[in-house]
């Protein structure tokens, strides 16, 4: 990744989050939190560390996360440990929302963690917090969140949903005359569209048609039709143009969705709402679109065939993923909550990657959330094996993107959707530094 180099300067520890919700509700309630059997032992051999994501909710799940941590503490266990210390893990359920997410958080000081690793969750200002106060580093969180990359104790391993949206305006520029997005009705949902703007600019082409949608929805019929409508493929146009006309006009039409679990809902009700002749093309992102979604939903005859997917990481049948696949199938084969292909699952992976590499450049000195995010801020440099590039978070490894102060991975893979399988369809990756500069 090629990043700006700039002087050092002070900033401020926080700014406000477009995507932060205010924090309420601090009554005592039941957080939804365990830790691996077997691994209890408090002794000074033993690093504690948490992850956390929502399950059986409304709205987006990540199971797979917390189940991938348990899986790499086991596998790192067999082998001895990190650098001696017995990896024990906890993890929380959030529930998608604010009061779960800061519940996650003040389990997590009570526990005295040395690091919070490869988790999930929507409410940046509710949990960031408590950790800020703690001291307690933030590693390889999935990116929804502005705070997530201004925090002084965030460590991201991605770009987040910043990066994708940005990717996929680039993505889409060459062959999309007109484009529609239809995103989540809520404050993070409310950052997408600029991104996506900017990278569609970059391209000379127009700022793409805002559509919001209700994230727990069953069904986005209306949504559907405007997306169509503004992409070019409205109903009444075959009666102006003829049939050719009209599939010629919706050829240049595009429709990216980024409703998380519910985007294979939308384009349900996309495909029962479009006509035959008046194709446009779709796309979507990482989060929202995966092989699993491909799969579930009919693969080469279901409505995903031929979709643009920007991604953060190499397609999943990348043999870079080879080491993960080898610890699934040794430490979790039958746990169906851990999909290698799932994005959250394969942040995990790279977050707990990260995060031995810093134990064990910490050599003999305690494991503590102090010394882990002292090492992280004096410049460890994680390898994940050519997943991302390497990772440091020093001052002038950031890219220059006043708005996001903590990204310092900007790159993104463009994917298609061929025989039912998500490929790559560009060899290397995309840096969208620039583009995310832009939008700053």
């Amino acid at each position: 990744m090629t990043v700006r180099r700039r002087p050092r300067l002070s900033r401020p520890l926080k700014t406000a989050g477009l995507a932060a919700l205010a924090l309420t509700g601090l009554a005592s309630s039941t957080v939804a939190c365990g830790a691996l059997p077997g691994s209890s032992d408090a002794s000074g051999d033993t690093v504690t560390v948490m992850t956390w994501a929502p399950d059986k909710t409304e709205a987006t799940d990540m199971p797979g996360m917390p189940a991938m941590a348990r899986a790499y503490a086991r596998w790192v266990n067999a082998k001895g440990g990190i650098n001696g210390h017995r990896l024990r893990v906890l993890t929380c359920n959030d529930h998608n929302d604010s009061v779960g997410a800061a519940n996650c958080a003040r389990r997590a000081v009570k526990e005295k963690v040395a690091a919070v690793v490869g988790s999930y969750s929507q409410h940046g200002q509710a949990f960031l917090s408590p950790l800020e106060a703690a001291g307690i580093p933030y590693i390889g969180g999935y990116g929804l969140t502005e705070e997530e990359f201004v925090s002084p104790m965030s460590f991201p391993v991605n770009g987040g949903v910043v990066a994708l949206l940005a990717g996929n305006g680039r993505q889409l520029a060459r062959d999309c005359e007109r484009v529609s997005l239809v995103r989540p009705d809520t404050l993070a949902g409310d950052l997408l569209p600029g991104l996506l703007n900017s990278g569609l600019a970059q391209g000379s082409r127009k700022p793409a048609t805002d559509i919001l949608a209700a994230e727990d929805s069953g069904d986005y019929t209306r949504q559907a039709e405007q997306a169509l409508t503004a992409a070019g493929a409205d109903r009444s146009v075959a009666t102006a143009l003829g049939r050719a006309g009209a599939a010629e006009q919706a050829r240049a039409g595009c429709v990216t969705a980024a409703l998380g679990d519910r985007t294979d809902s939308f384009f349900d009700s996309f495909r029962r709402t479009q006509e035959d002749h008046q194709k446009v093309r779709i796309s979507s992102v990482l989060g929202s679109v995966d092989q699993t979604s491909v799969d579930r939903t009919g693969g080469a005859s279901g409505p995903y065939e031929g979709a643009y997917v920007t991604s953060w990481y190499p397609a999943a049948d990348d043999p870079r993923w080879d080491p993960m696949r080898k610890v699934i199938r040794e430490q979790a084969f039958g746990d169906h909550r851990i999909d290698p292909a799932n994005a959250g699952v394969q942040t995990t992976w790279i977050a707990y990657t990260v995060f031995r590499q810093v134990v064990e450049s910490l050599g003999d000195e305690d494991v503590t959330a102090q010394t882990v995010a002292r090492a992280l801020n004096d410049g460890v440099r994680a390898d994940t094996g050519g997943l991302t590039p390497k990772l440091s978070w020093r001052f002038e490894d950031t890219v220059a993107a006043s708005e996001f102060p903590r990204l310092v991975n900007a790159n993104v893979t463009y994917q298609v959707v061929r025989d039912g399988r998500l490929v790559a369809a560009r060899k290397s990756a995309v840096d969208v530094s620039r583009t995310l500069e832009e939008a700053s």
